[in-house]
């Protein structure tokens, strides 16, 4: 059964973190904030809705950096349970789909709690001044194929971010697979 995001939380504060990234470097927020705004996703590698938007993803993420916002995404599933979301596959997917961003491993899923991450893939779009400014998806899927009509919702709220400041008031929520919790 499909998860779906919580309304945006205007304003809220993005929280920093300290992750080690596929190019087994050490990334912070500060490294990562962008010049208009800011991009944060979890997504995972097994999940069939990050699947079928990933290329979506990785093209707006590239066309997102020409407006001067960067892009992070994090995993943060339990990879020992999921052994698809493990590191070293995490590695391969970003690889294979050509990230042009960070992909970072949450292995003990702090920073997902932090964020209130709920689902993969779960978007948190952040203007200059790293205030949340959207929490929606990136497109419409039917029988998890995306609907191609024109830009991605996700694509047209960090454009008006990295022109305004500020998100649409309407977002409709991103909706995945939920995230695979740690049985501590």
């Amino acid at each position: 059964m499909p998860i779906k995001t919580p309304i945006c939380d205007f304003g809220q504060v993005a929280k920093n973190f300290e992750l080690k990234s596929t190019n087994n470097e050490i990334i912070k927020l500060d490294n990562v904030k962008g010049e208009n705004g800011t991009l944060i996703m979890f997504i995972c590698n097994h999940c069939p809705y990050v699947k079928a938007v990933i290329k979506d993803i990785v093209n707006d993420c590239k066309n997102l950096e020409k407006l001067g916002i960067s892009s992070i995404a994090i995993c943060s599933n339990d990879a020992v349970n999921y052994p698809e979301d493990s590191f070293d596959n995490m590695v391969k997917f970003s690889r294979n789909y050509e990230f042009s961003f960070p992909y970072l491993s949450d292995e003990n899923q702090e920073i997902a709690k932090r964020y209130n991450a709920v689902c993969t893939p779960d978007f948190f779009g952040y203007n200059k001044n790293l205030e949340l400014q959207y929490r929606g998806r990136i497109r419409e899927l039917k029988d998890l194929k995306p609907v191609r009509s024109g830009e991605s919702d996700l694509y047209k709220a960090m454009k008006l971010i990295s022109e305004t400041s500020k998100g649409p008031k309407e977002q409709i929520p991103s909706m995945g697979c939920g995230i695979k919790w740690l049985n501590n």
